[in-house]
Formats: C-alpha cells, sequence, structure tokens
C-alpha cells in the first residue's frame, strides 16, 4: 500500500460497519475507484476481526488499533498520527465529521483538507454526554476552521448547525448518496385506500406519535398505514407505550416490525405517501424518504432544516409542522385529493440525489482543492 493516492478518506468507521456516514464514505470511496482514482481509507479496527490491511472494493484500508471503547466510540490514538501519515502520499484528505480526533488531523495534515460535515453530534442527557458533545464540537470546530471546503448535506441544515460560525463562507452543499431501489411489488398494500409508509428506527425523535394521530384524524376506512421498523423490542418508554396504545384495535394500522434489505423495494412499490415526521433538530437529511421518493412516492417531511430540503428542491411532495398531528393529517389530505406526478417526481429525485450526481460533484470538489 505504497505510492501516492489521490485521496485519502478519514474517519472513525469504516465498511463493514454500517451507519449513514460510514455508507457515504464508502459510496465516495468505491465510486471515485470505479472512476480511476487511487484512494486510500484510514480508520479504526473497530472490530478485532477485520485485518489491519486489506483491499476493499479496490479501496486500500488501513484500520488503527482500539485500546478502549467509550459509549459508542472507540478510542485509537494512532489513528492520528497513520492519517496524518498517509496525508503525505494524498494528493487531499477528505475527513468525515463528527470525529473527535478531527481538530489534531486536520491541523497536521500534508495534504490540502476537504472535511465532510454530516451532522451535528447528539447525544442523550447527563453531564458525561455533555462533556463528549463538548469536546467534539471544539474539535469539528477546529477542523472546519482548517479545512479548505467543507460538504454539507444542505445550506439549510449548515446554516441551522451549532458549528455554522466555523464552516460559514466555505460550505459546498453536496447530498448524501442515495441508491435507487429496484422495481418492486405492492406486496404490502391492503386495498385501494391511500396507503401511507414509515421506515426507520421506532424511537421519539422520529414523532410517530404524532404520524398515528395525524392518520387517524385523516383516514378513511380503507386507508392504511404501514410503520416498518423493529418495534417489539424497542426497551421502555412513554413514546413506545403510547404508540401501542394508538395502533392497538386500528386494522388500518399495520406494524411490520424490522424489514430485511431485499423486502425494503416492495415496500415502496405498496406507498402512496413516504411519512417522515422527525422531532430532532439534530437529523440532518433524511436517505430513507429520497429513496421512495426515487421510487415515485410522494414525502409528506417535517419542517426540519435538512429533512425538509429535498421536498422543497424537487416539489415531490409536502412539509408540515413538526409535532403537530392536524398538520400532518392536512398534508396526507392534500397529497390525497392533489396527487403529484410520480413519474416526474421520480425523476427529479434521481436526478438530484443520485449515485453519480454525488460523485461528480466529490469529484468536482476534490480534484479543484487538489489543484
Amino acid at each position: 500500500m505504497t505510492g501516492t493516492y489521490d485521496v485519502l478518506i478519514g474517519l472513525n468507521y469504516y465498511a463493514p460497519y454500517v451507519s449513514g456516514l460510514t455508507n457515504v464514505a464508502r459510496d465516495v470511496a468505491v465510486g471515485l475507484v470505479e472512476r480511476g482514482h487511487r484512494v486510500k481509507v484510514v480508520t479504526s479496527r473497530h472490530d478485532p476481526e477485520l485485518p489491519p490491511h486489506e483491499t476493499l472494493d479496490g479501496v486500500d484500508v488501513e484500520r488503527t488499533p482500539v485500546v478502549a471503547r467509550f459509549g459508542k466510540g472507540v478510542i485509537s490514538p494512532t489513528l492520528v498520527t497513520r492519517t496524518v501519515a498517509a496525508s503525505r502520499t494524498a494528493r487531499v484528505t477528505n475527513l468525515h465529521l463528527p470525529m473527535l480526533e478531527a481538530g489534531v488531523i486536520a491541523g497536521a495534515c500534508a495534504s490540502p483538507v476537504v472535511v465532510t460535515y454530516h451532522c451535528d453530534v447528539s447525544l442523550p442527557p447527563g453531564a458525561l454526554n455533555a462533556v463528549q458533545r463538548v469536546a467534539v464540537d471544539a474539535s469539528s470546530r477546529r477542523a472546519l476552521r482548517k479545512a479548505a471546503a467543507v460538504v454539507v448535506t444542505s445550506d439549510d441544515y449548515a446554516r441551522h448547525s451549532r458549528l455554522w460560525p466555523a464552516m460559514e463562507g466555505r460550505t459546498v452543499a453536496i447530498p448524501p448518496s442515495c441508491h435507487q431501489r429496484p422495481a418492486g411489488t405492492p406486496r404490502f398494500r391492503d386495498g385501494d385506500g391511500l396507503h401511507v409508509g414509515f421506515l426507520g428506527r421506532i424511537v421519539e425523535e422520529k414523532g410517530l406519535q404524532f404520524l398515528v394521530r395525524g392518520f387517524q384524524e385523516f383516514a378513511a376506512p380503507d386507508s392504511r398505514l404501514v410503520i416498518g421498523g423493529d418495534f417489539a423490542n424497542v426497551a421502555g418508554g412513554s413514546v413506545v407505550d403510547e404508540i401501542r396504545g394508538l395502533v392497538d384495535g386500528d386494522p388500518r394500522i399495520r406494524m411490520l416490525g424490522f424489514l430485511p434489505d431485499e423486502d425494503i423495494a416492495d415496500f415502496y412499490a405498496s406507498l402512496d405517501v413516504f411519512a417522515l415526521p422527525s422531532i430532532n433538530a439534530f437529523e440532518a437529511f433524511g436517505i430513507v424518504q429520497v429513496e421512495a421518493m426515487m421510487t415515485g412516492v410522494p414525502a409528506l417531511a417535517s419542517d426540519l432544516p435538512g429533512v425538509r430540503t429535498p421536498v422543497q428542491e424537487t416539489g415531490f411532495g409536502v412539509v408540515v409542522r413538526r409535532r403537530d398531528a392536524s398538520a400532518i393529517a392536512e398534508g396526507l389530505r392534500g397529497l390525497a385529493a392533489a396527487p403529484p406526478d410520480r413519474a416526474a417526481g421520480a425523476r427529479k429525485a434521481q436526478e438530484r440525489y443520485g449515485l453519480a450526481t454525488v460523485l461528480d460533484a466529490y469529484e468536482e470538489l476534490l480534484e479543484r482543492t487538489a489543484r
């Protein structure tokens, strides 16, 4: 693994680890390799079963030893030194944040730095988590100020970020890479009524209690709400109990539980509307709503910075007030009365958020920065 790389990517977790941040980094790395670029990734060896070095989908991957674990994070002291050393052999370095080590790495890198800032770090209440949040923000702030350019998921989200002053004037809006699902079979449909769907984690910040209430306020007897996500194994919490109580006895609402990847195309094919009723201001985009839009399903999205952006940019759906069941009901009523053109909406979503568009933008920015 010697020689000069076109791009070095530094981050805490990489494939086969799965998260929104790692998926974007992987898509960029593999996509650039397929376009003829030489790419290296330096990351932590979060799973000791993984090799310290390997070539994965054409990408040279170097993993640094983990000496301790801290909550969901890992502590790998050599991640900083290995990334800085690798930057000497790269034309440009791309760091994916939030990342505790980012400030030190960006300050010592030998090649120009492009930061991809995915979102503000969000942790549950508590003194220890508050310390972590302050530390990560301080490191991210330093990295942002050292960067030649900052990739953000949308200008809308960036302007509402806690760290906006550190990136203002140097942002480039490149959405997360979204994959187009194959055509599916509508096997989750039950009748001809309006079918509304949600897919994601069954947690408080997704605002499902407002979606269920809004659907019930709007719904006719043949309307359906289908919810995909792990429901049975969510531990406690008043929101989960509330949703169970709201759903109980309503035959129009189905809890599908966890949906494996091979079922998701059929899930989208069964819907007339995809709902993303998030209430957490730290959610930055919502890839799942764009996946649905790319298959021809309009979205109902909360009026949150970044989350509302796909609907606003494509016009394919409706934006509603968050934490407002009546606003959700009104939004569903409007989409049922005047359904958007599904083919045109899918085309706009594919053109704006498809993987090729994202790679074009990254390739141009990284090349310009390297020059």
